[in-house]
């Protein structure tokens, strides 16, 4: 079974991309908090109350989409450069939304079973994203799947552009 839970165009401020599902969720520049841990960094998955997806576009546009799945994904090595996995433990008795910066835009990702999930984050056209971040058309794009797994270390699957390199290095390797 695949459930698609979001496929929209996410206006994005400093590119910022949060799944929440707790008022207090939501990054809020602790880049310590969110990756403490973790040797990646495109995805905070530290925090307790959501994970943060760091987008390449700083201002603008870009395709999102969101499928809730019962297995891992085959690995599409074709269309996506950069490739990351993190886990997270999704809370009894919460929905599962997303917001942007400053909750600037928002919505509703439907009701999903609690427990352990594994969360694979691909994108492509991160280094257009960072360079062209005041275009009037997308020039990045993002495909978030999740599905019920015990948690694991993150991992890199895929790295493609300079700017997934620049941020793993920034601030990932936090163990």
């Amino acid at each position: 079974m695949e459930r698609l839970l979001l496929d929209q165009i996410v206006e994005t401020d400093y590119g910022q991309f949060d799944l929440v599902w707790s008022e207090s969720g939501g990054f809020d520049g602790n880049f310590d908090r969110f990756f403490a841990g973790q040797v990646i960094g495109l995805v905070g998955a530290s925090d307790p109350h959501g994970v943060y997806i760091n987008l390449a576009r700083r201002s603008g546009g870009s395709p999102v989409s969101i499928v809730l799945m019962d297995a891992p994904p085959a690995d599409d090595e074709a269309s996506w450069e950069d490739v990351v996995e993190v886990s997270f433990i999704f809370p009894r008795g919460h929905e599962l939304r997303w917001i942007t910066w400053a909750g600037e835009n928002r919505g509703m990702l439907g009701a999903i079973p609690p427990g352990g999930y594994r969360l694979r984050v691909s994108a492509r056209g991160r280094d257009q994203g960072h360079a062209g971040e005041f275009s009037e058309h997308p020039v990045d794009a993002y495909l978030l799947q999740m599905w019920p797994a015990h948690s694991q270390p993150d991992t890199v699957l895929r790295t493609g552009s300079e700017d997934g390199r620049y941020w793993h290095g920034e601030v990932g390797n936090r163990r």
